[in-house]
């Protein structure tokens, strides 16, 4: 088939590899080259660096204006992909066209831009991808395949998001292939079950210990790697970025550091969090063990966010 792909961020990759590698790509839209880095030196989105490296066809237009959108709408395609894109296709652009998007969640679960943060810090046991429809009500379309899979307490949001973006691959071929043979079957998302994933920011980098462990686990691990999860170790500040839950009692304040060296969750005394991995200000990424030799912490100390 011949597809027309939308994407920027990492997420696409997988998926537009293997669309390469099976049908014929007339087209990559993009968001242009942006400062990052300290530096600020400008960078284009991983979509582009693929599509340059492989050849693509690659637009980049600031804003989908009439003159972009008429040259979108003159490549001869089959299908429009969207992934992860960073704008709203405008109705013009889509009529007449098909066009579906893979999202990171199982929707209608999730809806928004943090589906895989969310996910975790819920304490979600399953997520997944969809496929769906474009719809004028952000991730609101017709679900036209799905791919679940268990979640890992271990894993970090940036680890979760690494494995749902290779589920992308076969839930889109899934779909390709239904359209291509006429036997797609739209599912409408029950409106009853939708939750909603709002954008994160800087001001979400903190935990409440006083949640159960499981959910102070889930709060940190969908925190990294960002925005982070940032405490107060007495007066030093820090990020934590993986723990394991334990169904430990205590009779320790929310956030106290117990003799057994867990921190203390929950207001009914029973759980804990072990801290595995952390990240001093400024610091690369350590173990809890390596960051203690440096920087003792006494049995009692609170850890508070900051």
């Amino acid at each position: 088939m011949r597809i027309g792909f939308f994407g920027s961020g990492a997420f696409g990759l997988p998926s537009l590899a293997s669309l390469a590698g099976t049908h014929e790509i007339k087209f990559v839209v993009s968001q242009p080259d942006r400062p990052a880095g300290r530096k600020r030196q400008l960078r284009e989105t991983p979509i582009s660096a693929y599509a340059m490296e492989q050849g693509l066809s690659l637009l980049r237009p600031e804003v989908l204006d009439e003159a972009i959108i008429q040259e979108i709408r003159g490549y001869p395609v089959d299908a429009w992909i969207v992934i992860a894109y960073g704008l709203k296709l405008p109705p013009q652009l889509l009529q007449g066209r098909f066009a579906c998007n893979l999202h990171g969640s199982l929707l209608p679960r999730w809806r928004g831009a943090a589906p895989i943060q969310r996910c975790l810090m819920a304490g979600d046991s399953m997520t997944g991808v969809s496929v769906i429809t474009l719809a004028s009500i952000m991730d609101a379309g017709e679900v036209l395949a799905t791919s679940q899979t268990p979640v890992d307490a271990m894993e970090t949001a940036g680890e979760l998001h690494d494995r749902l973006s290779e589920l992308g691959p076969g839930a889109l071929q899934e779909t390709l292939a239904a359209m291509e043979s006429g036997n797609l079957e739209p599912r409408t998302q029950d409106s009853d079950q939708v939750t909603q994933a709002p954008k994160l920011s800087r001001a979400d980098a903190t935990v409440d210990f006083q949640l159960p462990a499981p959910l102070v686990r889930g709060h940190i691990h969908g925190l990294t790697p960002w925005p982070g999860c940032d405490v107060k170790v007495g007066e030093t500040s820090l990020r934590l970025r993986r723990v394991r839950d334990l169904p430990e009692p205590h009779q320790s304040p929310a956030g106290t550091l117990l003799d057994s060296g867990h921190v203390a969750c929950g207001d009914d005394g029973s759980g804990t969090v072990e801290i595995l991995e952390v990240q001093p200000a400024g610091g690369r990424p350590m173990s809890w063990t390596d960051w203690l030799r440096g920087h003792p912490v006494d049995t009692g100390t609170r850890f508070f966010s900051t």
